[in-house]
């Protein structure tokens, strides 16, 4: 698909409706102009033919006088030609044979008549007029015919039209030379900006700080959150690169030390004994890689919040149902208590329910062997969906609270990656939300806060995936 500048776009916008209201003013000017040269032409005929009326009458149709002779002579650009014949059909005076009247016409008429014809190979616009007077003695009525080359006219109505024309077309060049320098210099900060913007590199992702025009504000604070969140995300990743290997270089260590003691085992008992080791090894690691993922994936800016309609009350009775099959052997009690009214959020509904299996987990690895139960409550409190999970473990220290939350951060040592809060913590945050641990006299409490679905905008209540 060919593109077009900026320039070529506004100029052409700007000057096509020009160059068309001038088409139509030059169209306008033509008619008008070829109108007004009719009314003209027609009027001085009409005034030569009154003059040699009167003239005849005066001098018993021997001449004409010096007034009518100079209109004649030089009416309108052009000379008139006329012929006069008596009632009778008499010559009178003027050229002996005037132009042919058309034969769809009256011969008497008392109204001038306008017509045009040929004379001697011209065409020729002609006046017929008949007018009552005595000459010589004879009484009745006169028919005078006057008429002038077509090509008067004509020439009157181009000279006019190529002037107007010609002014027409110096004022539209005069606009497109001004709209040219106009859209050049309104554009200039335009190219400023793409040449700033060329001159960026992938390590230089620094929000744009120039000037630009009102109507360009929003595009460079767009652009601005787009560079803020490829930085974010280029961060991301190096930090997920840093923490895989980091955390992964011990585990790794460890599954190469209990596969090489297996191939040097000094007997089958022994082998099998580092072989259960080594695969014990490789489960750990295999868990560790997953939270890792998660944890990147769920660092990621890019939740689409608008998605999917996700009824929170459903997905709850989901995890608990998932999550207690998992925990049954531990004889760890799951207790769910739900909202009354409708709990809808939007969001990515993987996400979500990853983050709240994890939280559970953790409960479970890190309550101690005394606890017993988990306690799971939905509500709504305004704008927002409250998740509380409280168990009866050991719980956290007050002042272990930030540690417990933080990324590898565990309390009290012992298994796992120290990544299940923190991947709860940025999922609540990519949908708007947030996770707190709540500081409580016993066992644990985590508070989850997700903003729920305006109904003010869907008035009819109803759920519909988009």
């Amino acid at each position: 698909m060919r593109s077009h500048s900026l320039r070529s776009r506004l100029i052409l916008i700007i000057l096509t409706p020009l160059l068309l209201i001038a088409l139509i003013a030059g169209i306008w000017q033509f008619r008008t102009t070829t109108l007004r040269a009719e009314s003209i032409f027609d009027r001085g005929l009409l005034s030569a033919a009154l003059a040699i009326s009167r003239d005849i009458a005066v001098s018993y149709g021997d001449a004409l006088s010096r007034p009518t002779r100079r209109i004649l002579s030089d009416t309108s650009g052009g000379e008139i030609f006329y012929h006069v014949y008596a009632p009778d059909g008499v010559f009178v005076t003027g050229y002996a044979t005037p132009p042919v009247q058309p034969t769809t016409t009256s011969k008497n008429q008392a109204e001038p008549f306008y017509y045009d014809a040929r004379y001697r190979g011209e065409s020729v616009r002609v006046l017929r007029f008949q007018d009552g007077t005595t000459v010589s003695g004879i009484s009745g009525i006169f028919n005078i015919t006057v008429w002038q080359n077509a090509d008067v006219r004509s020439s009157f109505v181009r000279e006019v039209v190529t002037r107007s024309f010609t002014v027409i077309g110096l004022l539209v060049a005069s606009v497109a030379i001004v709209v040219w320098f106009g859209v050049a210099i309104g554009l200039r900060p335009l190219l400023d900006l793409e040449r700033a913007i060329a001159r960026r590199t992938p390590t230089d992702l620094e929000p744009i700080r120039r000037p630009v025009p009102i109507e360009a504000r929003k595009l460079v604070e767009t652009l601005n959150v787009l560079l803020d969140r490829v930085s974010r995300r280029i961060s991301s990743k190096d930090e997920f690169i840093s923490n895989a290997a980091h955390q992964l270089r011990n585990p790794v260590a460890g599954i190469l030390a209990l596969a090489e003691a297996v191939h040097n085992a000094p007997s089958p008992e022994a082998a099998t004994k580092r072989s259960a080791e080594l695969v014990e090894a490789a489960r750990e690691t295999s868990s560790l890689t997953n939270q890792l993922l998660s944890f990147e994936r769920a660092s990621g800016t890019d939740v689409d919040r608008s998605g999917m309609e996700i009824d929170l009350r459903n997905l709850l009775r989901q995890i608990t149902k998932r999550f207690g099959t998992q925990v049954a052997p531990k004889q760890v009690k799951l207790s769910l208590t739900l909202s009354g009214e409708d709990v809808a959020i939007k969001g990515d509904e993987i996400m979500l329910q990853e983050a709240i299996l994890n939280l559970l987990t953790n409960a479970v690895v890190h309550g101690g062997p005394a606890m017993s139960t988990i306690a799971i409550s939905l509500v709504k409190e305004d704008e927002n969906a409250i998740i509380l999970l409280k168990d009866d473990g050991v719980g956290i220290p007050r002042e272990k609270l930030f540690e417990a939350i933080s990324r590898f951060g565990q309390v009290s040592g012992g298994p796992g990656s120290g990544l299940g809060l923190p991947i709860a913590a940025r999922v609540m945050k990519n949908h708007g939300g947030t996770l707190r641990l709540l500081d409580t006299s016993g066992g644990t409490a985590v508070l989850l806060e997700l903003p729920v679905i305006d109904r003010a905008a869907f008035p009819d209540g109803r759920r519909r995936r988009e």
